[in-house]
């Protein structure tokens, strides 16, 4: 089985591997960088975005989340929803 390292955790690279749920979870975003460009924490935006900061580390981490809480921290970060693919590559 092939693995790559994404965020300090190693992931399978086999989308087919239905034993390895937590591969299929894995999710590119930039949340953590645009985050960390603004000086914010992650208390901070979780507040801004009316989220709890475990769900701002989950979705660092690449761990899929639902759309209206990306809708959440697009606005928390200042981005319009039109700049989705600025944010979260899925």
């Amino acid at each position: 089985m092939l693995t790559f390292l994404f965020n300090g955790v190693n992931v399978c690279k086999n989308l087919q591997c239905l034993s390895h749920t937590r591969c299929l979870l894995m999710i590119m975003n930039s949340v953590k960088k645009l985050r960390e460009e603004r000086l914010m924490s992650k208390a901070e935006l979780a507040r801004l975005a009316g989220v709890s900061p475990i769900t701002i580390d989950r979705i660092e981490r690449g761990e899929d989340c639902r759309m209206e809480t990306k809708r959440k921290i697009l606005l928390a970060l200042g981005f319009s929803l039109s700049d989705k693919n600025k944010v979260f590559q899925d």
